[in-house]
């Protein structure tokens, strides 16, 4: 990483010393970007300059580059067209509106000049990727300036980015811009756009848009000259001084983002809330009925919820956040969201919560979506759960991720579950995709707080984005942060959990006296191996566990507060269906053995795992 790179890191509290020790082999490309666009709102099109430092920080030498050229997505018989009109369950709010725009409400993005080191390079559009092949090759190890010349026209609001949303927001202008694809040690990863989320390159944005005075602004970025533009980002007593002309020029600077968003709309209200630690929540909504109450409710939730997240997921790092409102739903971006606004309070915070939560998972570590979309979605509605449970509620939940366990065994019983090694573009329906990242992406998270603790995993989780912030962590680095904290070996569960489809399912098969003890035999049904507590309740109301830890996870998890005193530990191989335990107390002393009545361990059949004398009796 070039020195530039180092020092923003720095001077934002995010080298660390242990991660860099343990990854010493990790490349990634760095760039700059600058931008200088001008908006026609009546047209709804825009023209734009780019400057683009590029460092190539890989062994290798690059001959082309590729940039993503998103808008071009929204156009009749384009790959995101065509996907949902074919797809078994299409997106209700995709389906057939693409096919259905007309010449002025499409999107599209052209690049009319490209140079490198300011000679011209062959490009050519292909979809919503340019493919650009270099007469001079990027050596390892160095920097080239990339310098083009950009038309755009904002598309009808569809899906996530555009114009004249259903809430009336005007413009939501996210993937706008030409992207620089990322290139890493699985090579370049040009992707089209069909529908799924996003990878970029980690570097700093200097941008200045062009609008119409009218318009108030918000998004990824600080704002530099806020005496110029007012709208409430001048500080307090600040005298505004605009400049004379129909139109304002925005500029933003984002420093080790690897996106930008901007959202823009005349009719935009513009809340400040500064929270203690210096980090200020911007929110920007359109005020009427449907809207005012709540966003103002929503002042006391969205610091909470930041306040939670840095405490249990790692300090934000950044002294800014933006709640816009506007795009299809919810959608996250570096330093900022787009949600719908006219929403019941409880909707409001939770999707609210839900897309500040991908700041740490999306904006943060940003692992690549289309190859690992669990470790934000997953990972990011975990947090949210969590979060929301605890700032929402006066009475949180003893099992805040029950939806995501419940989500899961939906899919896994459905028939339609694939592994969550499946490209996102890839998965054959939308509900195999979302019921994957999102659900069993969570449980993920949830059951190795059961296989290696509760403790182990919240530190684990710690210790993960301070290791791998700003480096685009893959699988096996949240597996390797996870035996690190525990000293278990893991990779079995990464093996069985993400690499395939096999489910969970244990039994108690039997319970009977065995002499002056009782035997107790338990049944594997389910092809995935996991460790058994085991509880066992006797007629006195007292409780016991019996811990049946895996061979292949090398070693045990420690007690956990809250849970029975352990009398027996034994290890189960998995290669065995059955396992016996026998006890010293009698079978006449027993009322009910349970296996994980926690509920943590994601069995899809809950029915067989509990023996109970009363029932027995009836």
């Amino acid at each position: 990483m070039r020195l530039i790179r180092s020092t923003a890191l720095l001077a934002f509290g995010l080298c660390c010393t242990i991660g860099l020790k343990a990854q010493t082999t990790r490349w990634q490309q760095a760039v700059n970007y600058e931008m200088d666009v001008e908006m026609d709102v009546d047209k709804h099109q825009y023209e734009g300059r780019q400057t683009l430092e590029y460092t190539n920080n890989s062994p290798d030498t690059l001959t082309r580059v590729f940039y993503h050229l998103y808008f071009n997505a929204f156009q009749p018989n384009s790959m995101m067209d065509v996907r949902s009109r074919t797809i078994a369950d299409p997106d209700r709010r995709v389906q057939d509106r693409i096919a259905n725009l007309s010449p002025e409400e499409i999107g599209y993005l052209k690049v009319n000049r490209l140079k490198m080191n300011g000679k011209k390079v062959d490009y050519e559009h292909v979809g919503t990727i340019l493919e650009v092949s270099l007469e001079e090759p990027i050596l390892p190890n160095s920097t080239v300036e990339f310098s083009m010349d950009f038309e755009g026209q904002v598309p009808l609001q569809i899906r996530r980015s555009g114009r004249d949303s259903k809430e009336g927001v005007r413009y939501s202008m996210s993937q706008w811009y030409p992207k620089m694809a990322n290139y890493d040690d699985q090579g370049w990863h040009a992707n089209p756009y069909v529908g799924r989320e996003f990878y970029g390159i980690w570097g700093d944005f200097d941008v200045k848009i062009t609008i119409d005075k009218a318009y108030i602004l918000g998004g990824t970025g600080y704002l530099q000259n806020p005496e110029e533009i007012g709208y409430g980002y001048q500080e307090e007593g600040q005298k505004v001084k605009r400049p004379r002309g129909k139109k304002l020029t925005w500029h933003f600077k984002a420093p080790q983002v690897h996106d930008f968003m901007w959202a823009g709309d005349p009719k935009y209200t513009h809340d400040k809330i500064q929270m203690d630690n210096g980090i200020t929540i911007h929110h920007l909504y359109i005020k009427n009925s449907k809207t005012a109450g709540n966003w103002e409710k929503l002042k006391e939730y969205s610091p909470k919820s930041m306040a939670f997240l840095s405490e249990h997921f790692g300090e934000y790092p950044y002294k800014q956040y933006s709640i816009i409102q506007g795009g299809d739903g919810g959608m996250e971006y570096p330093m900022a969201t787009l949600i719908t606004g006219e929403r019941s309070l409880p909707s409001l915070v939770g999707v609210t919560v839900h897309e500040m939560a991908h700041s740490w998972f999306q904006g943060v570590l940003a692992s690549n979506e289309a190859l690992y979309p669990w470790m934000d979605e997953g990972f990011t509605t975990y947090a949210t759960n969590l979060t929301m449970a605890n700032i929402f509620s006066e009475e949180p939940s003893d099992f805040p991720q029950r939806g995501a366990y419940a989500g899961y065994e939906r899919l896994a019983k459905s028939g339609k579950e694939e592994p969550m090694t499946t490209h996102s573009d890839h998965y054959h329906t939308n509900y195999a995709y979302g019921s994957a990242a999102y659900s069993k992406g969570a449980v993920f998270i949830a059951q190795l707080g059961y296989i290696i603790g509760e403790e182990n995993r919240d530190r684990a989780m710690l210790n993960y984005f301070n290791h791998w912030k700003f480096k685009h962590p893959k699988t096996n680095d949240i597996i390797r942060e996870m035996e690190r904290q525990s000293g278990l070996e893991l990779d079995w569960y990464k093996e069985y959990w993400v690499n395939s489809t096999k489910s969970i399912d244990y039994a108690v098969k039997s319970v009977e006296a065995a002499g002056d003890g009782t035997k107790i035999t338990l049944q594997r049904d389910g092809l995935m191996p996991m460790p058994v507590d085991l509880v066992i309740t006797y007629q006195d109301g007292s409780q016991e566990m019996v811990y049946l830890p895996l061979v292949i996870q090398r070693g045990s998890k420690p007690e956990e507060a809250g849970m029975p005193k352990r009398i027996l530990t034994q290890r189960w191989p998995w290669t065995n269906i059955t396992k016996e335990i026998t006890i010293e107390k009698p079978f006449s002393s027993i009322k009910k053995v349970e296996i994980d009545p926690s509920l943590r361990m994601a069995d899809i059949d809950r029915e067989n795992n509990t023996f109970s004398t009363e029932t027995k009796e009836e």
